[in-house]
């Protein structure tokens, strides 16, 4: 009777191993990404004349990577805040320029992802041109990168403004030299919308709205666009020339995670 014990053993095995396949979970049956509640919209369903130019679906970013959770390059916002800028754009093509957004809805996996990054000092390949005067080290205690985003509750928006007729900006290549991004319009990455003193998500001073060493036409410019969305409900963020937020919002407690794509809405 000894000979069979080996035999049985393996037996036993097999059969638990069978079991433990059985009960896994499939791909199949993994857990479905979240979705969107009904309050939100793609931006070019409610005005596609608005330019759109994502950056955090490309490398050309201060993380120097596409960025976790943007699945398309597409502007997803709260309905009221997408039929507010819908307003600014049009008050804004009477004068003959266009809004450009570059970052609206940002899920949560993605403000992980610049966490991640904050503190992996030794990932500085994108520091030339983005925080060329700010240690690494100091991101968190100077307030440029933070654990929650207002754009993680669908109502904040970053965004320039574009001279009519628009020409398209040249694509990043990745690799290439990088420049400050307080420098002269000229020497910076070349970009299609107006000169506003610094480019788009530079961690400096210089990017404070109301900076008095912003004169002239940089100063206009930042005016027309505050002022243009200030009409229409948008509070600008003093750090930040580009960055509104749209009032009362919808969700101001609410950090939502799902993916920026066309299926994370409803309905799509």
């Amino acid at each position: 009777m000894t000979a069979f014990v080996p035999a049985l053993r393996y037996l036993a095995v097999s059969a638990a191993a069978l079991l433990a396949v059985a009960v896994a979970p499939s791909p199949a049956h993994a857990k479905p990404e979240p979705k969107a509640p009904e309050e939100f919209v793609a931006l070019r369903d409610v005005d596609p004349t608005i330019i759109q130019e994502m950056r955090y679906t490309t490398r050309h970013n201060f993380v120097g990577e596409p960025v976790d959770g943007y699945r398309k390059p597409m502007c997803i916002l709260t309905k009221p805040a997408a039929k507010a800028l819908h307003k600014a754009q049009r008050s804004l093509l009477r004068k003959g320029y266009s809004l450009k957004v570059y970052d609206c809805y940002r899920p949560q996996r993605a403000v992980d992802h610049f966490v991640r990054w904050a503190e992996d000092l030794g990932d500085e390949r994108m520091k030339e041109e983005f925080y060329p005067r700010v240690g690494k080290d100091r991101l968190f205690a100077d307030g440029y990168i933070a654990e929650k985003s207002g754009h993680s509750r669908g109502s904040t928006v970053d965004l320039t403004i574009v001279r009519l007729p628009a020409l398209p900006t040249r694509p990043y290549i990745p690799g290439e030299p990088l420049k400050p991004c307080f420098g002269p319009a000229s020497e910076r990455f070349p970009d299609n919308s107006v000169d506003m003193g610094t480019g788009f998500d530079c961690f400096d001073t210089l990017s404070h709205t109301d900076d008095p060493r912003v004169e002239g036409r940089q100063r206009a410019h930042r005016d027309l666009l505050r002022n243009a969305l200030a009409e229409q409900g948008f509070v600008n963020l003093p750090e930040e020339w580009w960055h509104f937020t749209y009032k009362p919002e919808l969700f101001p407690d609410t950090y939502f995670d799902f993916p920026v794509s066309p299926r994370s809405l409803q309905g799509s």
